[in-house]
């Protein structure tokens, strides 16, 4: 073990040599920075274009980039990088993680590879945790840019699509890492790809990476909201439905389970809901609940395909027999059922996009990070993110004393001691930072402290708004400050004047988290270059990390010898004891979000294949050759499931495919049995697929060519749309009951796999099903618009960033139908009498 460890010190060791030489470089050519112009300074940003331009890598330009950044830093910042920053920021161009001590100048390391990276014009975006930091950092460190020459854009929460625009276009670009991930899933749902606000994702610096990588990385980014599907609408097309029949007014084939309304039924739709045409574009929605309908009602059946148990539908496996809790039919199939059953309908709000920040921001081209804790998740992030962990040298040596943990044995003696060190070190005037690990701990203290009449500040989620006044004011004489262990990440506490001959800033941890990096992060605040400090951890018997990991036995042991609460023990013993729970802790939250990382990759391959398809759906001026390699798709699957190969020609469902064309591709004659009798597969589909591109020329013929052109775009982008949400949150559903295979001894992750496959084949062949019949069969209207299928707001489970949910724009209105009107089915009795009941 130890051979190991000493190889991965030595690995640290050699890169800081390498990184050494590299800053050595950088500072010989300081003399002659400080000779240039403010002009001259300025003009190297062009020059540096011009080399890119022609051929010269951004490695090979790297010193002479970092020492401009540099000495214009000296100029307008009153800055100068010192070595180990010059160090650090090579390790970030390298698309690697700086580790540097809280103090060290993070943010000012990072603008040496921005400037680098910027010059290729591809853009760069600095991510940090919060909008308060982001723009801090964008304001400070954007005057360096600007005086360089470059522009820099920020992006907030809230800004208007051209706002985004403008910042995203801008040559740096400052963003949280949340308004990142919800543009990018904003940008694959928009209609036209002038809506669009990013760029290609090229190079991203990510401040405090182990906080948005790591702990963050199982909070999904969640784009959700009512699909346009009203549960009224199920209630009125299973009542039309109902009083359908087969042969007369639908057709159904037992064999492909294939529904299909004849003329007559088309007409009987017409009248009971009141349109012109069921074929109309504005009736998507309406034919698809139609459909629906008629699945349910003939190819599913109550006992056989499913059960109905307490009030919900439970699908049965065909296969195996058993119920599978859980799971719902995809594509409104699911509340067509439970319509027919005369159940309550589910609401249909769904996730209309999702993706987590893992799966994000590996799409970035390059990808680095700084953070002052990082080395203890060093195998996660060079597993999934392909980065090395750099820890850089402090530019003076660590002088604060890290006191060994005192343990007492109950949480109130514990409570009573912290309290007591804050109150002698508030009257000698030493400032105290207090860590806590969660709200209800940090009140806790704050009554005890105002109960002895000792003034102080309480920084947690509650109070977040005044987190940076709070903060700036820690290490000042006298402050006592009561915070989350995550408050205040990103801002330095800097030492009021006299507080260096009090010792510095104590620090004092009331437990021990459960990872060892928030431990250290909160050890950090004290003790920045070179400041003296003390760290202090108190811990107790009944803390949740030493209950879970066997402290009755110290806590019997402290019993036994009379110890009571007021006599804590510092043991080194105790001490590694927790530090191995730490370990343990962090090994079972890096299997669990690597587990998490196996599943969320079969929806990202999915997610990226749609994604690029339905951008150049955007993007291209002409989709009629997609269009009919769509439908020629739809038609050779259609022919081989009424027309197999396999069976002789006797047995082919002539009817079925007759009823299938004239449903879905062909006006009623254009294709007759006599047609295609005696016929190979082959030749009917060829036979089939020319009649359709006769129809498809004299559609074409009958407009302008841009009309055309949307109307294959409108189609397109609804079926995509439409089908890609369904699946989502079918692939949800299949992912929740997914773990009970595991009681049959089946993998669950391959199982999810394998199955994720199969109906993401399913939804494709769903969008080419749809494309080909509403290109063949739609009218088209002069007043074609594309429309969003839903509209949605953004969730993130810890904060809501997209504010209220858009109104909705259904695409079908559905009808009001009075009590005592004629009931919709065609009846003749009144709606209250009849399907109104």
């Amino acid at each position: 073990m130890l051979g190991i460890l000493n190889k991965v010190f030595d690995l640290n060791k050699r890169e800081l040599k390498r990184l050494t030489k590299t800053a050595e470089k950088i500072e010989a050519l300081a003399s002659s920075m400080e000779s240039l112009t403010d002009d001259e300074i300025r003009a190297k940003t062009e020059e540096f274009k011009a080399r890119y331009q022609k051929g010269e890598t951004l490695d090979q330009m790297l010193e002479e980039a970092f020492a401009v950044v540099r000495e214009a830093a000296k100029r307008v910042l009153g800055l100068y990088p010192y070595p180990v920053q010059l160090m650090g920021g090579a390790a970030l161009h390298e698309g690697n993680i700086s580790e540097m001590k809280t103090g060290e100048g993070k943010t000012l390391t990072s603008t040496m590879p921005v400037y680098l990276n910027a010059i290729s014009g591809k853009g760069v975006h600095v991510v940090t945790v919060n909008e308060y930091l982001v723009t801090r950092d964008a304001t400070e460190m954007g005057q360096l840019y600007d005086f360089l020459g470059l522009s820099v854009g920020l992006n907030l929460n809230g800004l208007s699509k051209e706002e985004k625009q403008a910042a995203y276009a801008a040559d740096v670009t400052y963003s949280t890492n949340n308004e990142l991930g919800f543009d990018y899933l904003r940008d694959n749902m928009v209609l036209y790809k002038e809506q669009k606000v990013q760029r290609p994702l090229n190079f991203a610096v990510i401040d405090e990476v182990d906080s948005i990588l790591i702990d963050e990385a199982r909070t999904p980014l969640i784009i959700s909201g009512s699909a346009q599907k009203s549960t009224k609408l199920y209630i009125q097309a299973n009542a039309f439905v109902s009083r359908l029949k087969v042969e007369e007014d639908f057709t159904y084939d037992e064999k492909t389970k294939g529904v299909q309304l004849t003329e007559d039924g088309m007409t009987k739709a017409e009248q009971a809901f009141g349109i012109d045409n069921l074929f109309d574009v504005t009736h998507v929605s309406l034919n698809h609940h139609i459909t629906q309908a008629l699945k349910a009602h003939s190819s599913m059946h109550n006992d056989v395909d499913y059960v109905v148990q307490d009030g919900e539908i439970i699908i049965v496996d065909q296969f195996t027999g058993r119920l599978m809790k859980g799971r719902r039919y995809s594509d409104g199939l699911h509340q067509a059922i439970e319509a027919k059953e005369g159940l309550e309908i589910q609401n249909e709000s769904m996730t209309l996009a999702s993706i987590t920040f893992q799966n994000y921001f590996r799409m970035y081209d390059k990808l680095s990070g700084m953070t002052g804790t990082a080395k203890t998740e060093e195998e996660e992030f060079r597993n999934i993110y392909n980065m090395n962990v750099v820890s850089i040298p402090t530019n003076r040596e660590i002088t604060r004393d890290d006191k060994a943990d005192l343990i007492y044995s109950s949480t109130d003696g514990k409570f009573r001691a912290v309290v007591e060190d804050i109150a002698g070190r508030y009257f000698k005037g030493q400032p105290v930072l207090v860590g806590t690990v969660a709200i209800e701990t940090s009140e806790i203290i704050s009554k005890y402290l105002t109960k002895k009449g000792i003034p102080h500040n309480v920084l947690n989620a509650k109070n977040h708004g005044r987190e940076a006044e709070i903060i700036q004011d820690a290490g000042t004489q006298g402050a006592i400050t009561i915070a989350t262990n995550m408050a205040g990440r990103g801002t330095d506490i800097k030492l009021g004047k006299g507080v260096k001959e009090l010792g510095g800033l104590a620090v004092l941890g009331t437990e021990r988290h459960e990872s060892r990096r928030i431990d250290n992060q909160l050890r950090g605040r004290s003790g920045r270059q070179g400041d003296p400090g003390i760290t202090q951890f108190y811990l107790s018997m009944e803390d949740e990390l030493m209950r879970r990991f066997g402290s009755d036995n110290m806590k019997n042991m402290m019993s036994r010898l009379g110890m009571d609460d007021t006599q804590p023990i510092q043991s080194k013993m105790v001490s590694k004891a927790v530090e191995s729970a730490q370990k343990r802790v962090e090994g079972n939250n890096f299997d669990a979000r690597k587990q998490l990382l196996s599943y969320d990759d079969v929806l990202r391959q999915q997610r990226e294949i749609l994604y690029t398809q339905r951008n150049e759906v955007l993007d291209s001026e002409n989709l009629r050759a997609i269009v009919e390699k769509m439908i020629s798709s739809s038609l050779t699957r259609n022919v081989a499931a009424f027309a197999s190969q396999q069976e002789e020609d006797e047995q082919w469902n002539y009817s079925g495919l007759i009823d299938f064309l004239n449903g879905n591709l062909l006006p009623e004659g254009d294709i007759k049995v006599d047609d295609i009798r005696g016929k190979e597969a082959d030749e009917v589909t060829e036979l089939i697929f020319a009649k359709i591109i006769e129809r498809y020329d004299e559609k074409e013929e009958n407009m302008q060519p841009d009309q055309m052109r949307e109307f294959e775009k409108v189609i397109m982008l609804r079926a995509v749309d439409s089908k890609w949400i369904d699946h989502i949150d079918a692939m949800d559903q299949l992912r929740q009951g997914i773990h009970l295979r595991a009681y049959g001894q089946i993998d669950p992750l391959r199982e999810y796999q394998q199955e994720g496959f199969v109906m993401f084949e399913n939804m494709i062949a769903a969008i080419e099903e749809d494309v080909a019949k509403y290109v063949m069969k739609a009218e088209i209207r002069n007043n074609l618009e594309r429309q969003e299928v839903a509209k949605g707001q953004a969730v993130n489970p810890k904060e809501n960033e997209g504010g209220k949910a858009a109104k909705k724009k259904p695409v079908v209105k559905p009808m009001d139908v009075g009590r005592n009107d004629p009931c919709i089915c065609g009846s003749g009795k009144k709606y209250k009498n009849c399907c109104g009941v």
